[in-house]
């Protein structure tokens, strides 16, 4: 094989292996949120009642804070 017939088919090959990664590559674009149509999208559920104060769950905070501080470094 000559070496200009290699070259072009490992240039084609290339360009078709860059082609493919291109068409595969899916990037997620940056979005605005709205909320004009508030049917799309309900951000509470219909059974939650507004009414009830919630209260936090201090072990549970207790629990995320000793995970939070166990991610440090030991030094």
């Amino acid at each position: 094989m000559k070496l200009e017939i290699a070259r072009g088919v490992f240039l084609i090959g290339a360009l078709a292996v860059a082609s493919i990664a291109v068409a595969a590559w899916e990037q997620p674009r940056t979005q605005v949120l709205s909320s004009v149509s508030g049917d799309a999208h309900c951000p509470l559920p219909r059974v939650a009642k507004a009414s009830e104060a919630s209260q936090p769950d201090h072990d549970l905070l207790l629990f995320m804070f000793g995970l939070s501080q166990g991610m440090r470094p030991q030094s």
